[in-house]
């Protein structure tokens, strides 16, 4: 994939950077790895699941990685030359505190929060030695909100932007920023799973869950489209971004808002 007229339209211009992307072979993060693909970087796609990573990979002309970020040594084999570091891979429980597995709970921390925590280490020294790196971290609405039979994921996204703010203080004087950007529902596999579930649960239809269940405290009852999140993560990478560090940037159609 080339890298000239989407990155022109969009204004960055990544030749010859590097980039890697976790849960690149679906939803938000193939969307961003196919962004940052066609701005001219090279794109490491990371996933546990082996077609999906490849067949993103082949199709922006990138590296495919197979990884279970829940392993203790997940991010041993993946590289260290990285400029610019996406951490997406994400995963969702739904079930009251009391009823929690805590072996799930313990999960979704490794994956959410443990692993972009072993990517930094093993990423910042090289965006240091380059003067310049972007480190986007995809939170959720739920990482600035609570909502209840959440408290993996919801814990998990707090910790991570907890863990942005102190990168981005750390790396300010290096060329590094750190951000995190908070959508709301996604339409992503994840989401439409989801979607089946509640309209099963409560007997309705699948389009009046994403309205009255899932965009409830949402001015905009639509869901995002993963492109539009891969735009936002872009735009971070771009020349006129430098001082956008530290943030939080919401993606919820209004939810947090209200």
């Amino acid at each position: 994939m080339t890298s000239g007229t989407a990155a022109g339209a969009a204004g960055v211009d990544l030749s010859g950077r590097v980039a890697l992307v976790t849960g690149g072979g679906g939803g938000i993060g193939r969307a961003c790895a196919v962004a940052l693909a066609a701005a001219g970087a090279l794109v490491h796609v990371v996933d546990v699941d082996a077609r999906a990573a490849a067949e993103v990979a082949q199709l922006v002309g990138g590296r495919a990685h197979v990884v279970d970020l829940a392993g203790p040594d997940a991010v041993e084999g993946l590289p260290a030359a990285v400029d610019v570091l996406v951490n997406n891979a994400g995963m969702q429980h739904v079930a009251a505190v009391e009823e929690f597995p805590p072996e799930r709970f313990e999960a979704m921390l490794r994956v959410m929060v443990t692993a972009p925590f072993l990517l930094l280490r093993r990423t910042l020294p090289h965006m240091y030695g380059r003067g310049w790196g972007r480190v986007v971290n995809i939170s959720s609405v739920h990482g600035l909100r609570a909502s209840p039979f959440k408290s993996g994921y919801v814990a998990a996204k707090h910790a991570l932007e907890g863990l942005s703010k102190v990168t981005a203080l750390e790396a300010a004087e290096r060329g590094v920023t750190s951000n995190c950007v908070n959508p709301g529902y996604v339409r992503t596999p994840l989401v439409e799973r989801q979607i089946a579930d509640q309209a099963r649960a409560h007997g309705i239809p699948p389009e009046r869950v994403v309205a009255e269940v899932l965009l409830r405290a949402s001015a905009i009852k639509r869901l995002i489209e993963p492109e539009e999140v891969a735009a936002v993560v872009l735009w971070l990478c771009g020349p006129h971004t430098a001082h956008v560090t530290g943030a939080s940037l919401p993606m919820d159609g209004g939810w947090t808002a209200s």
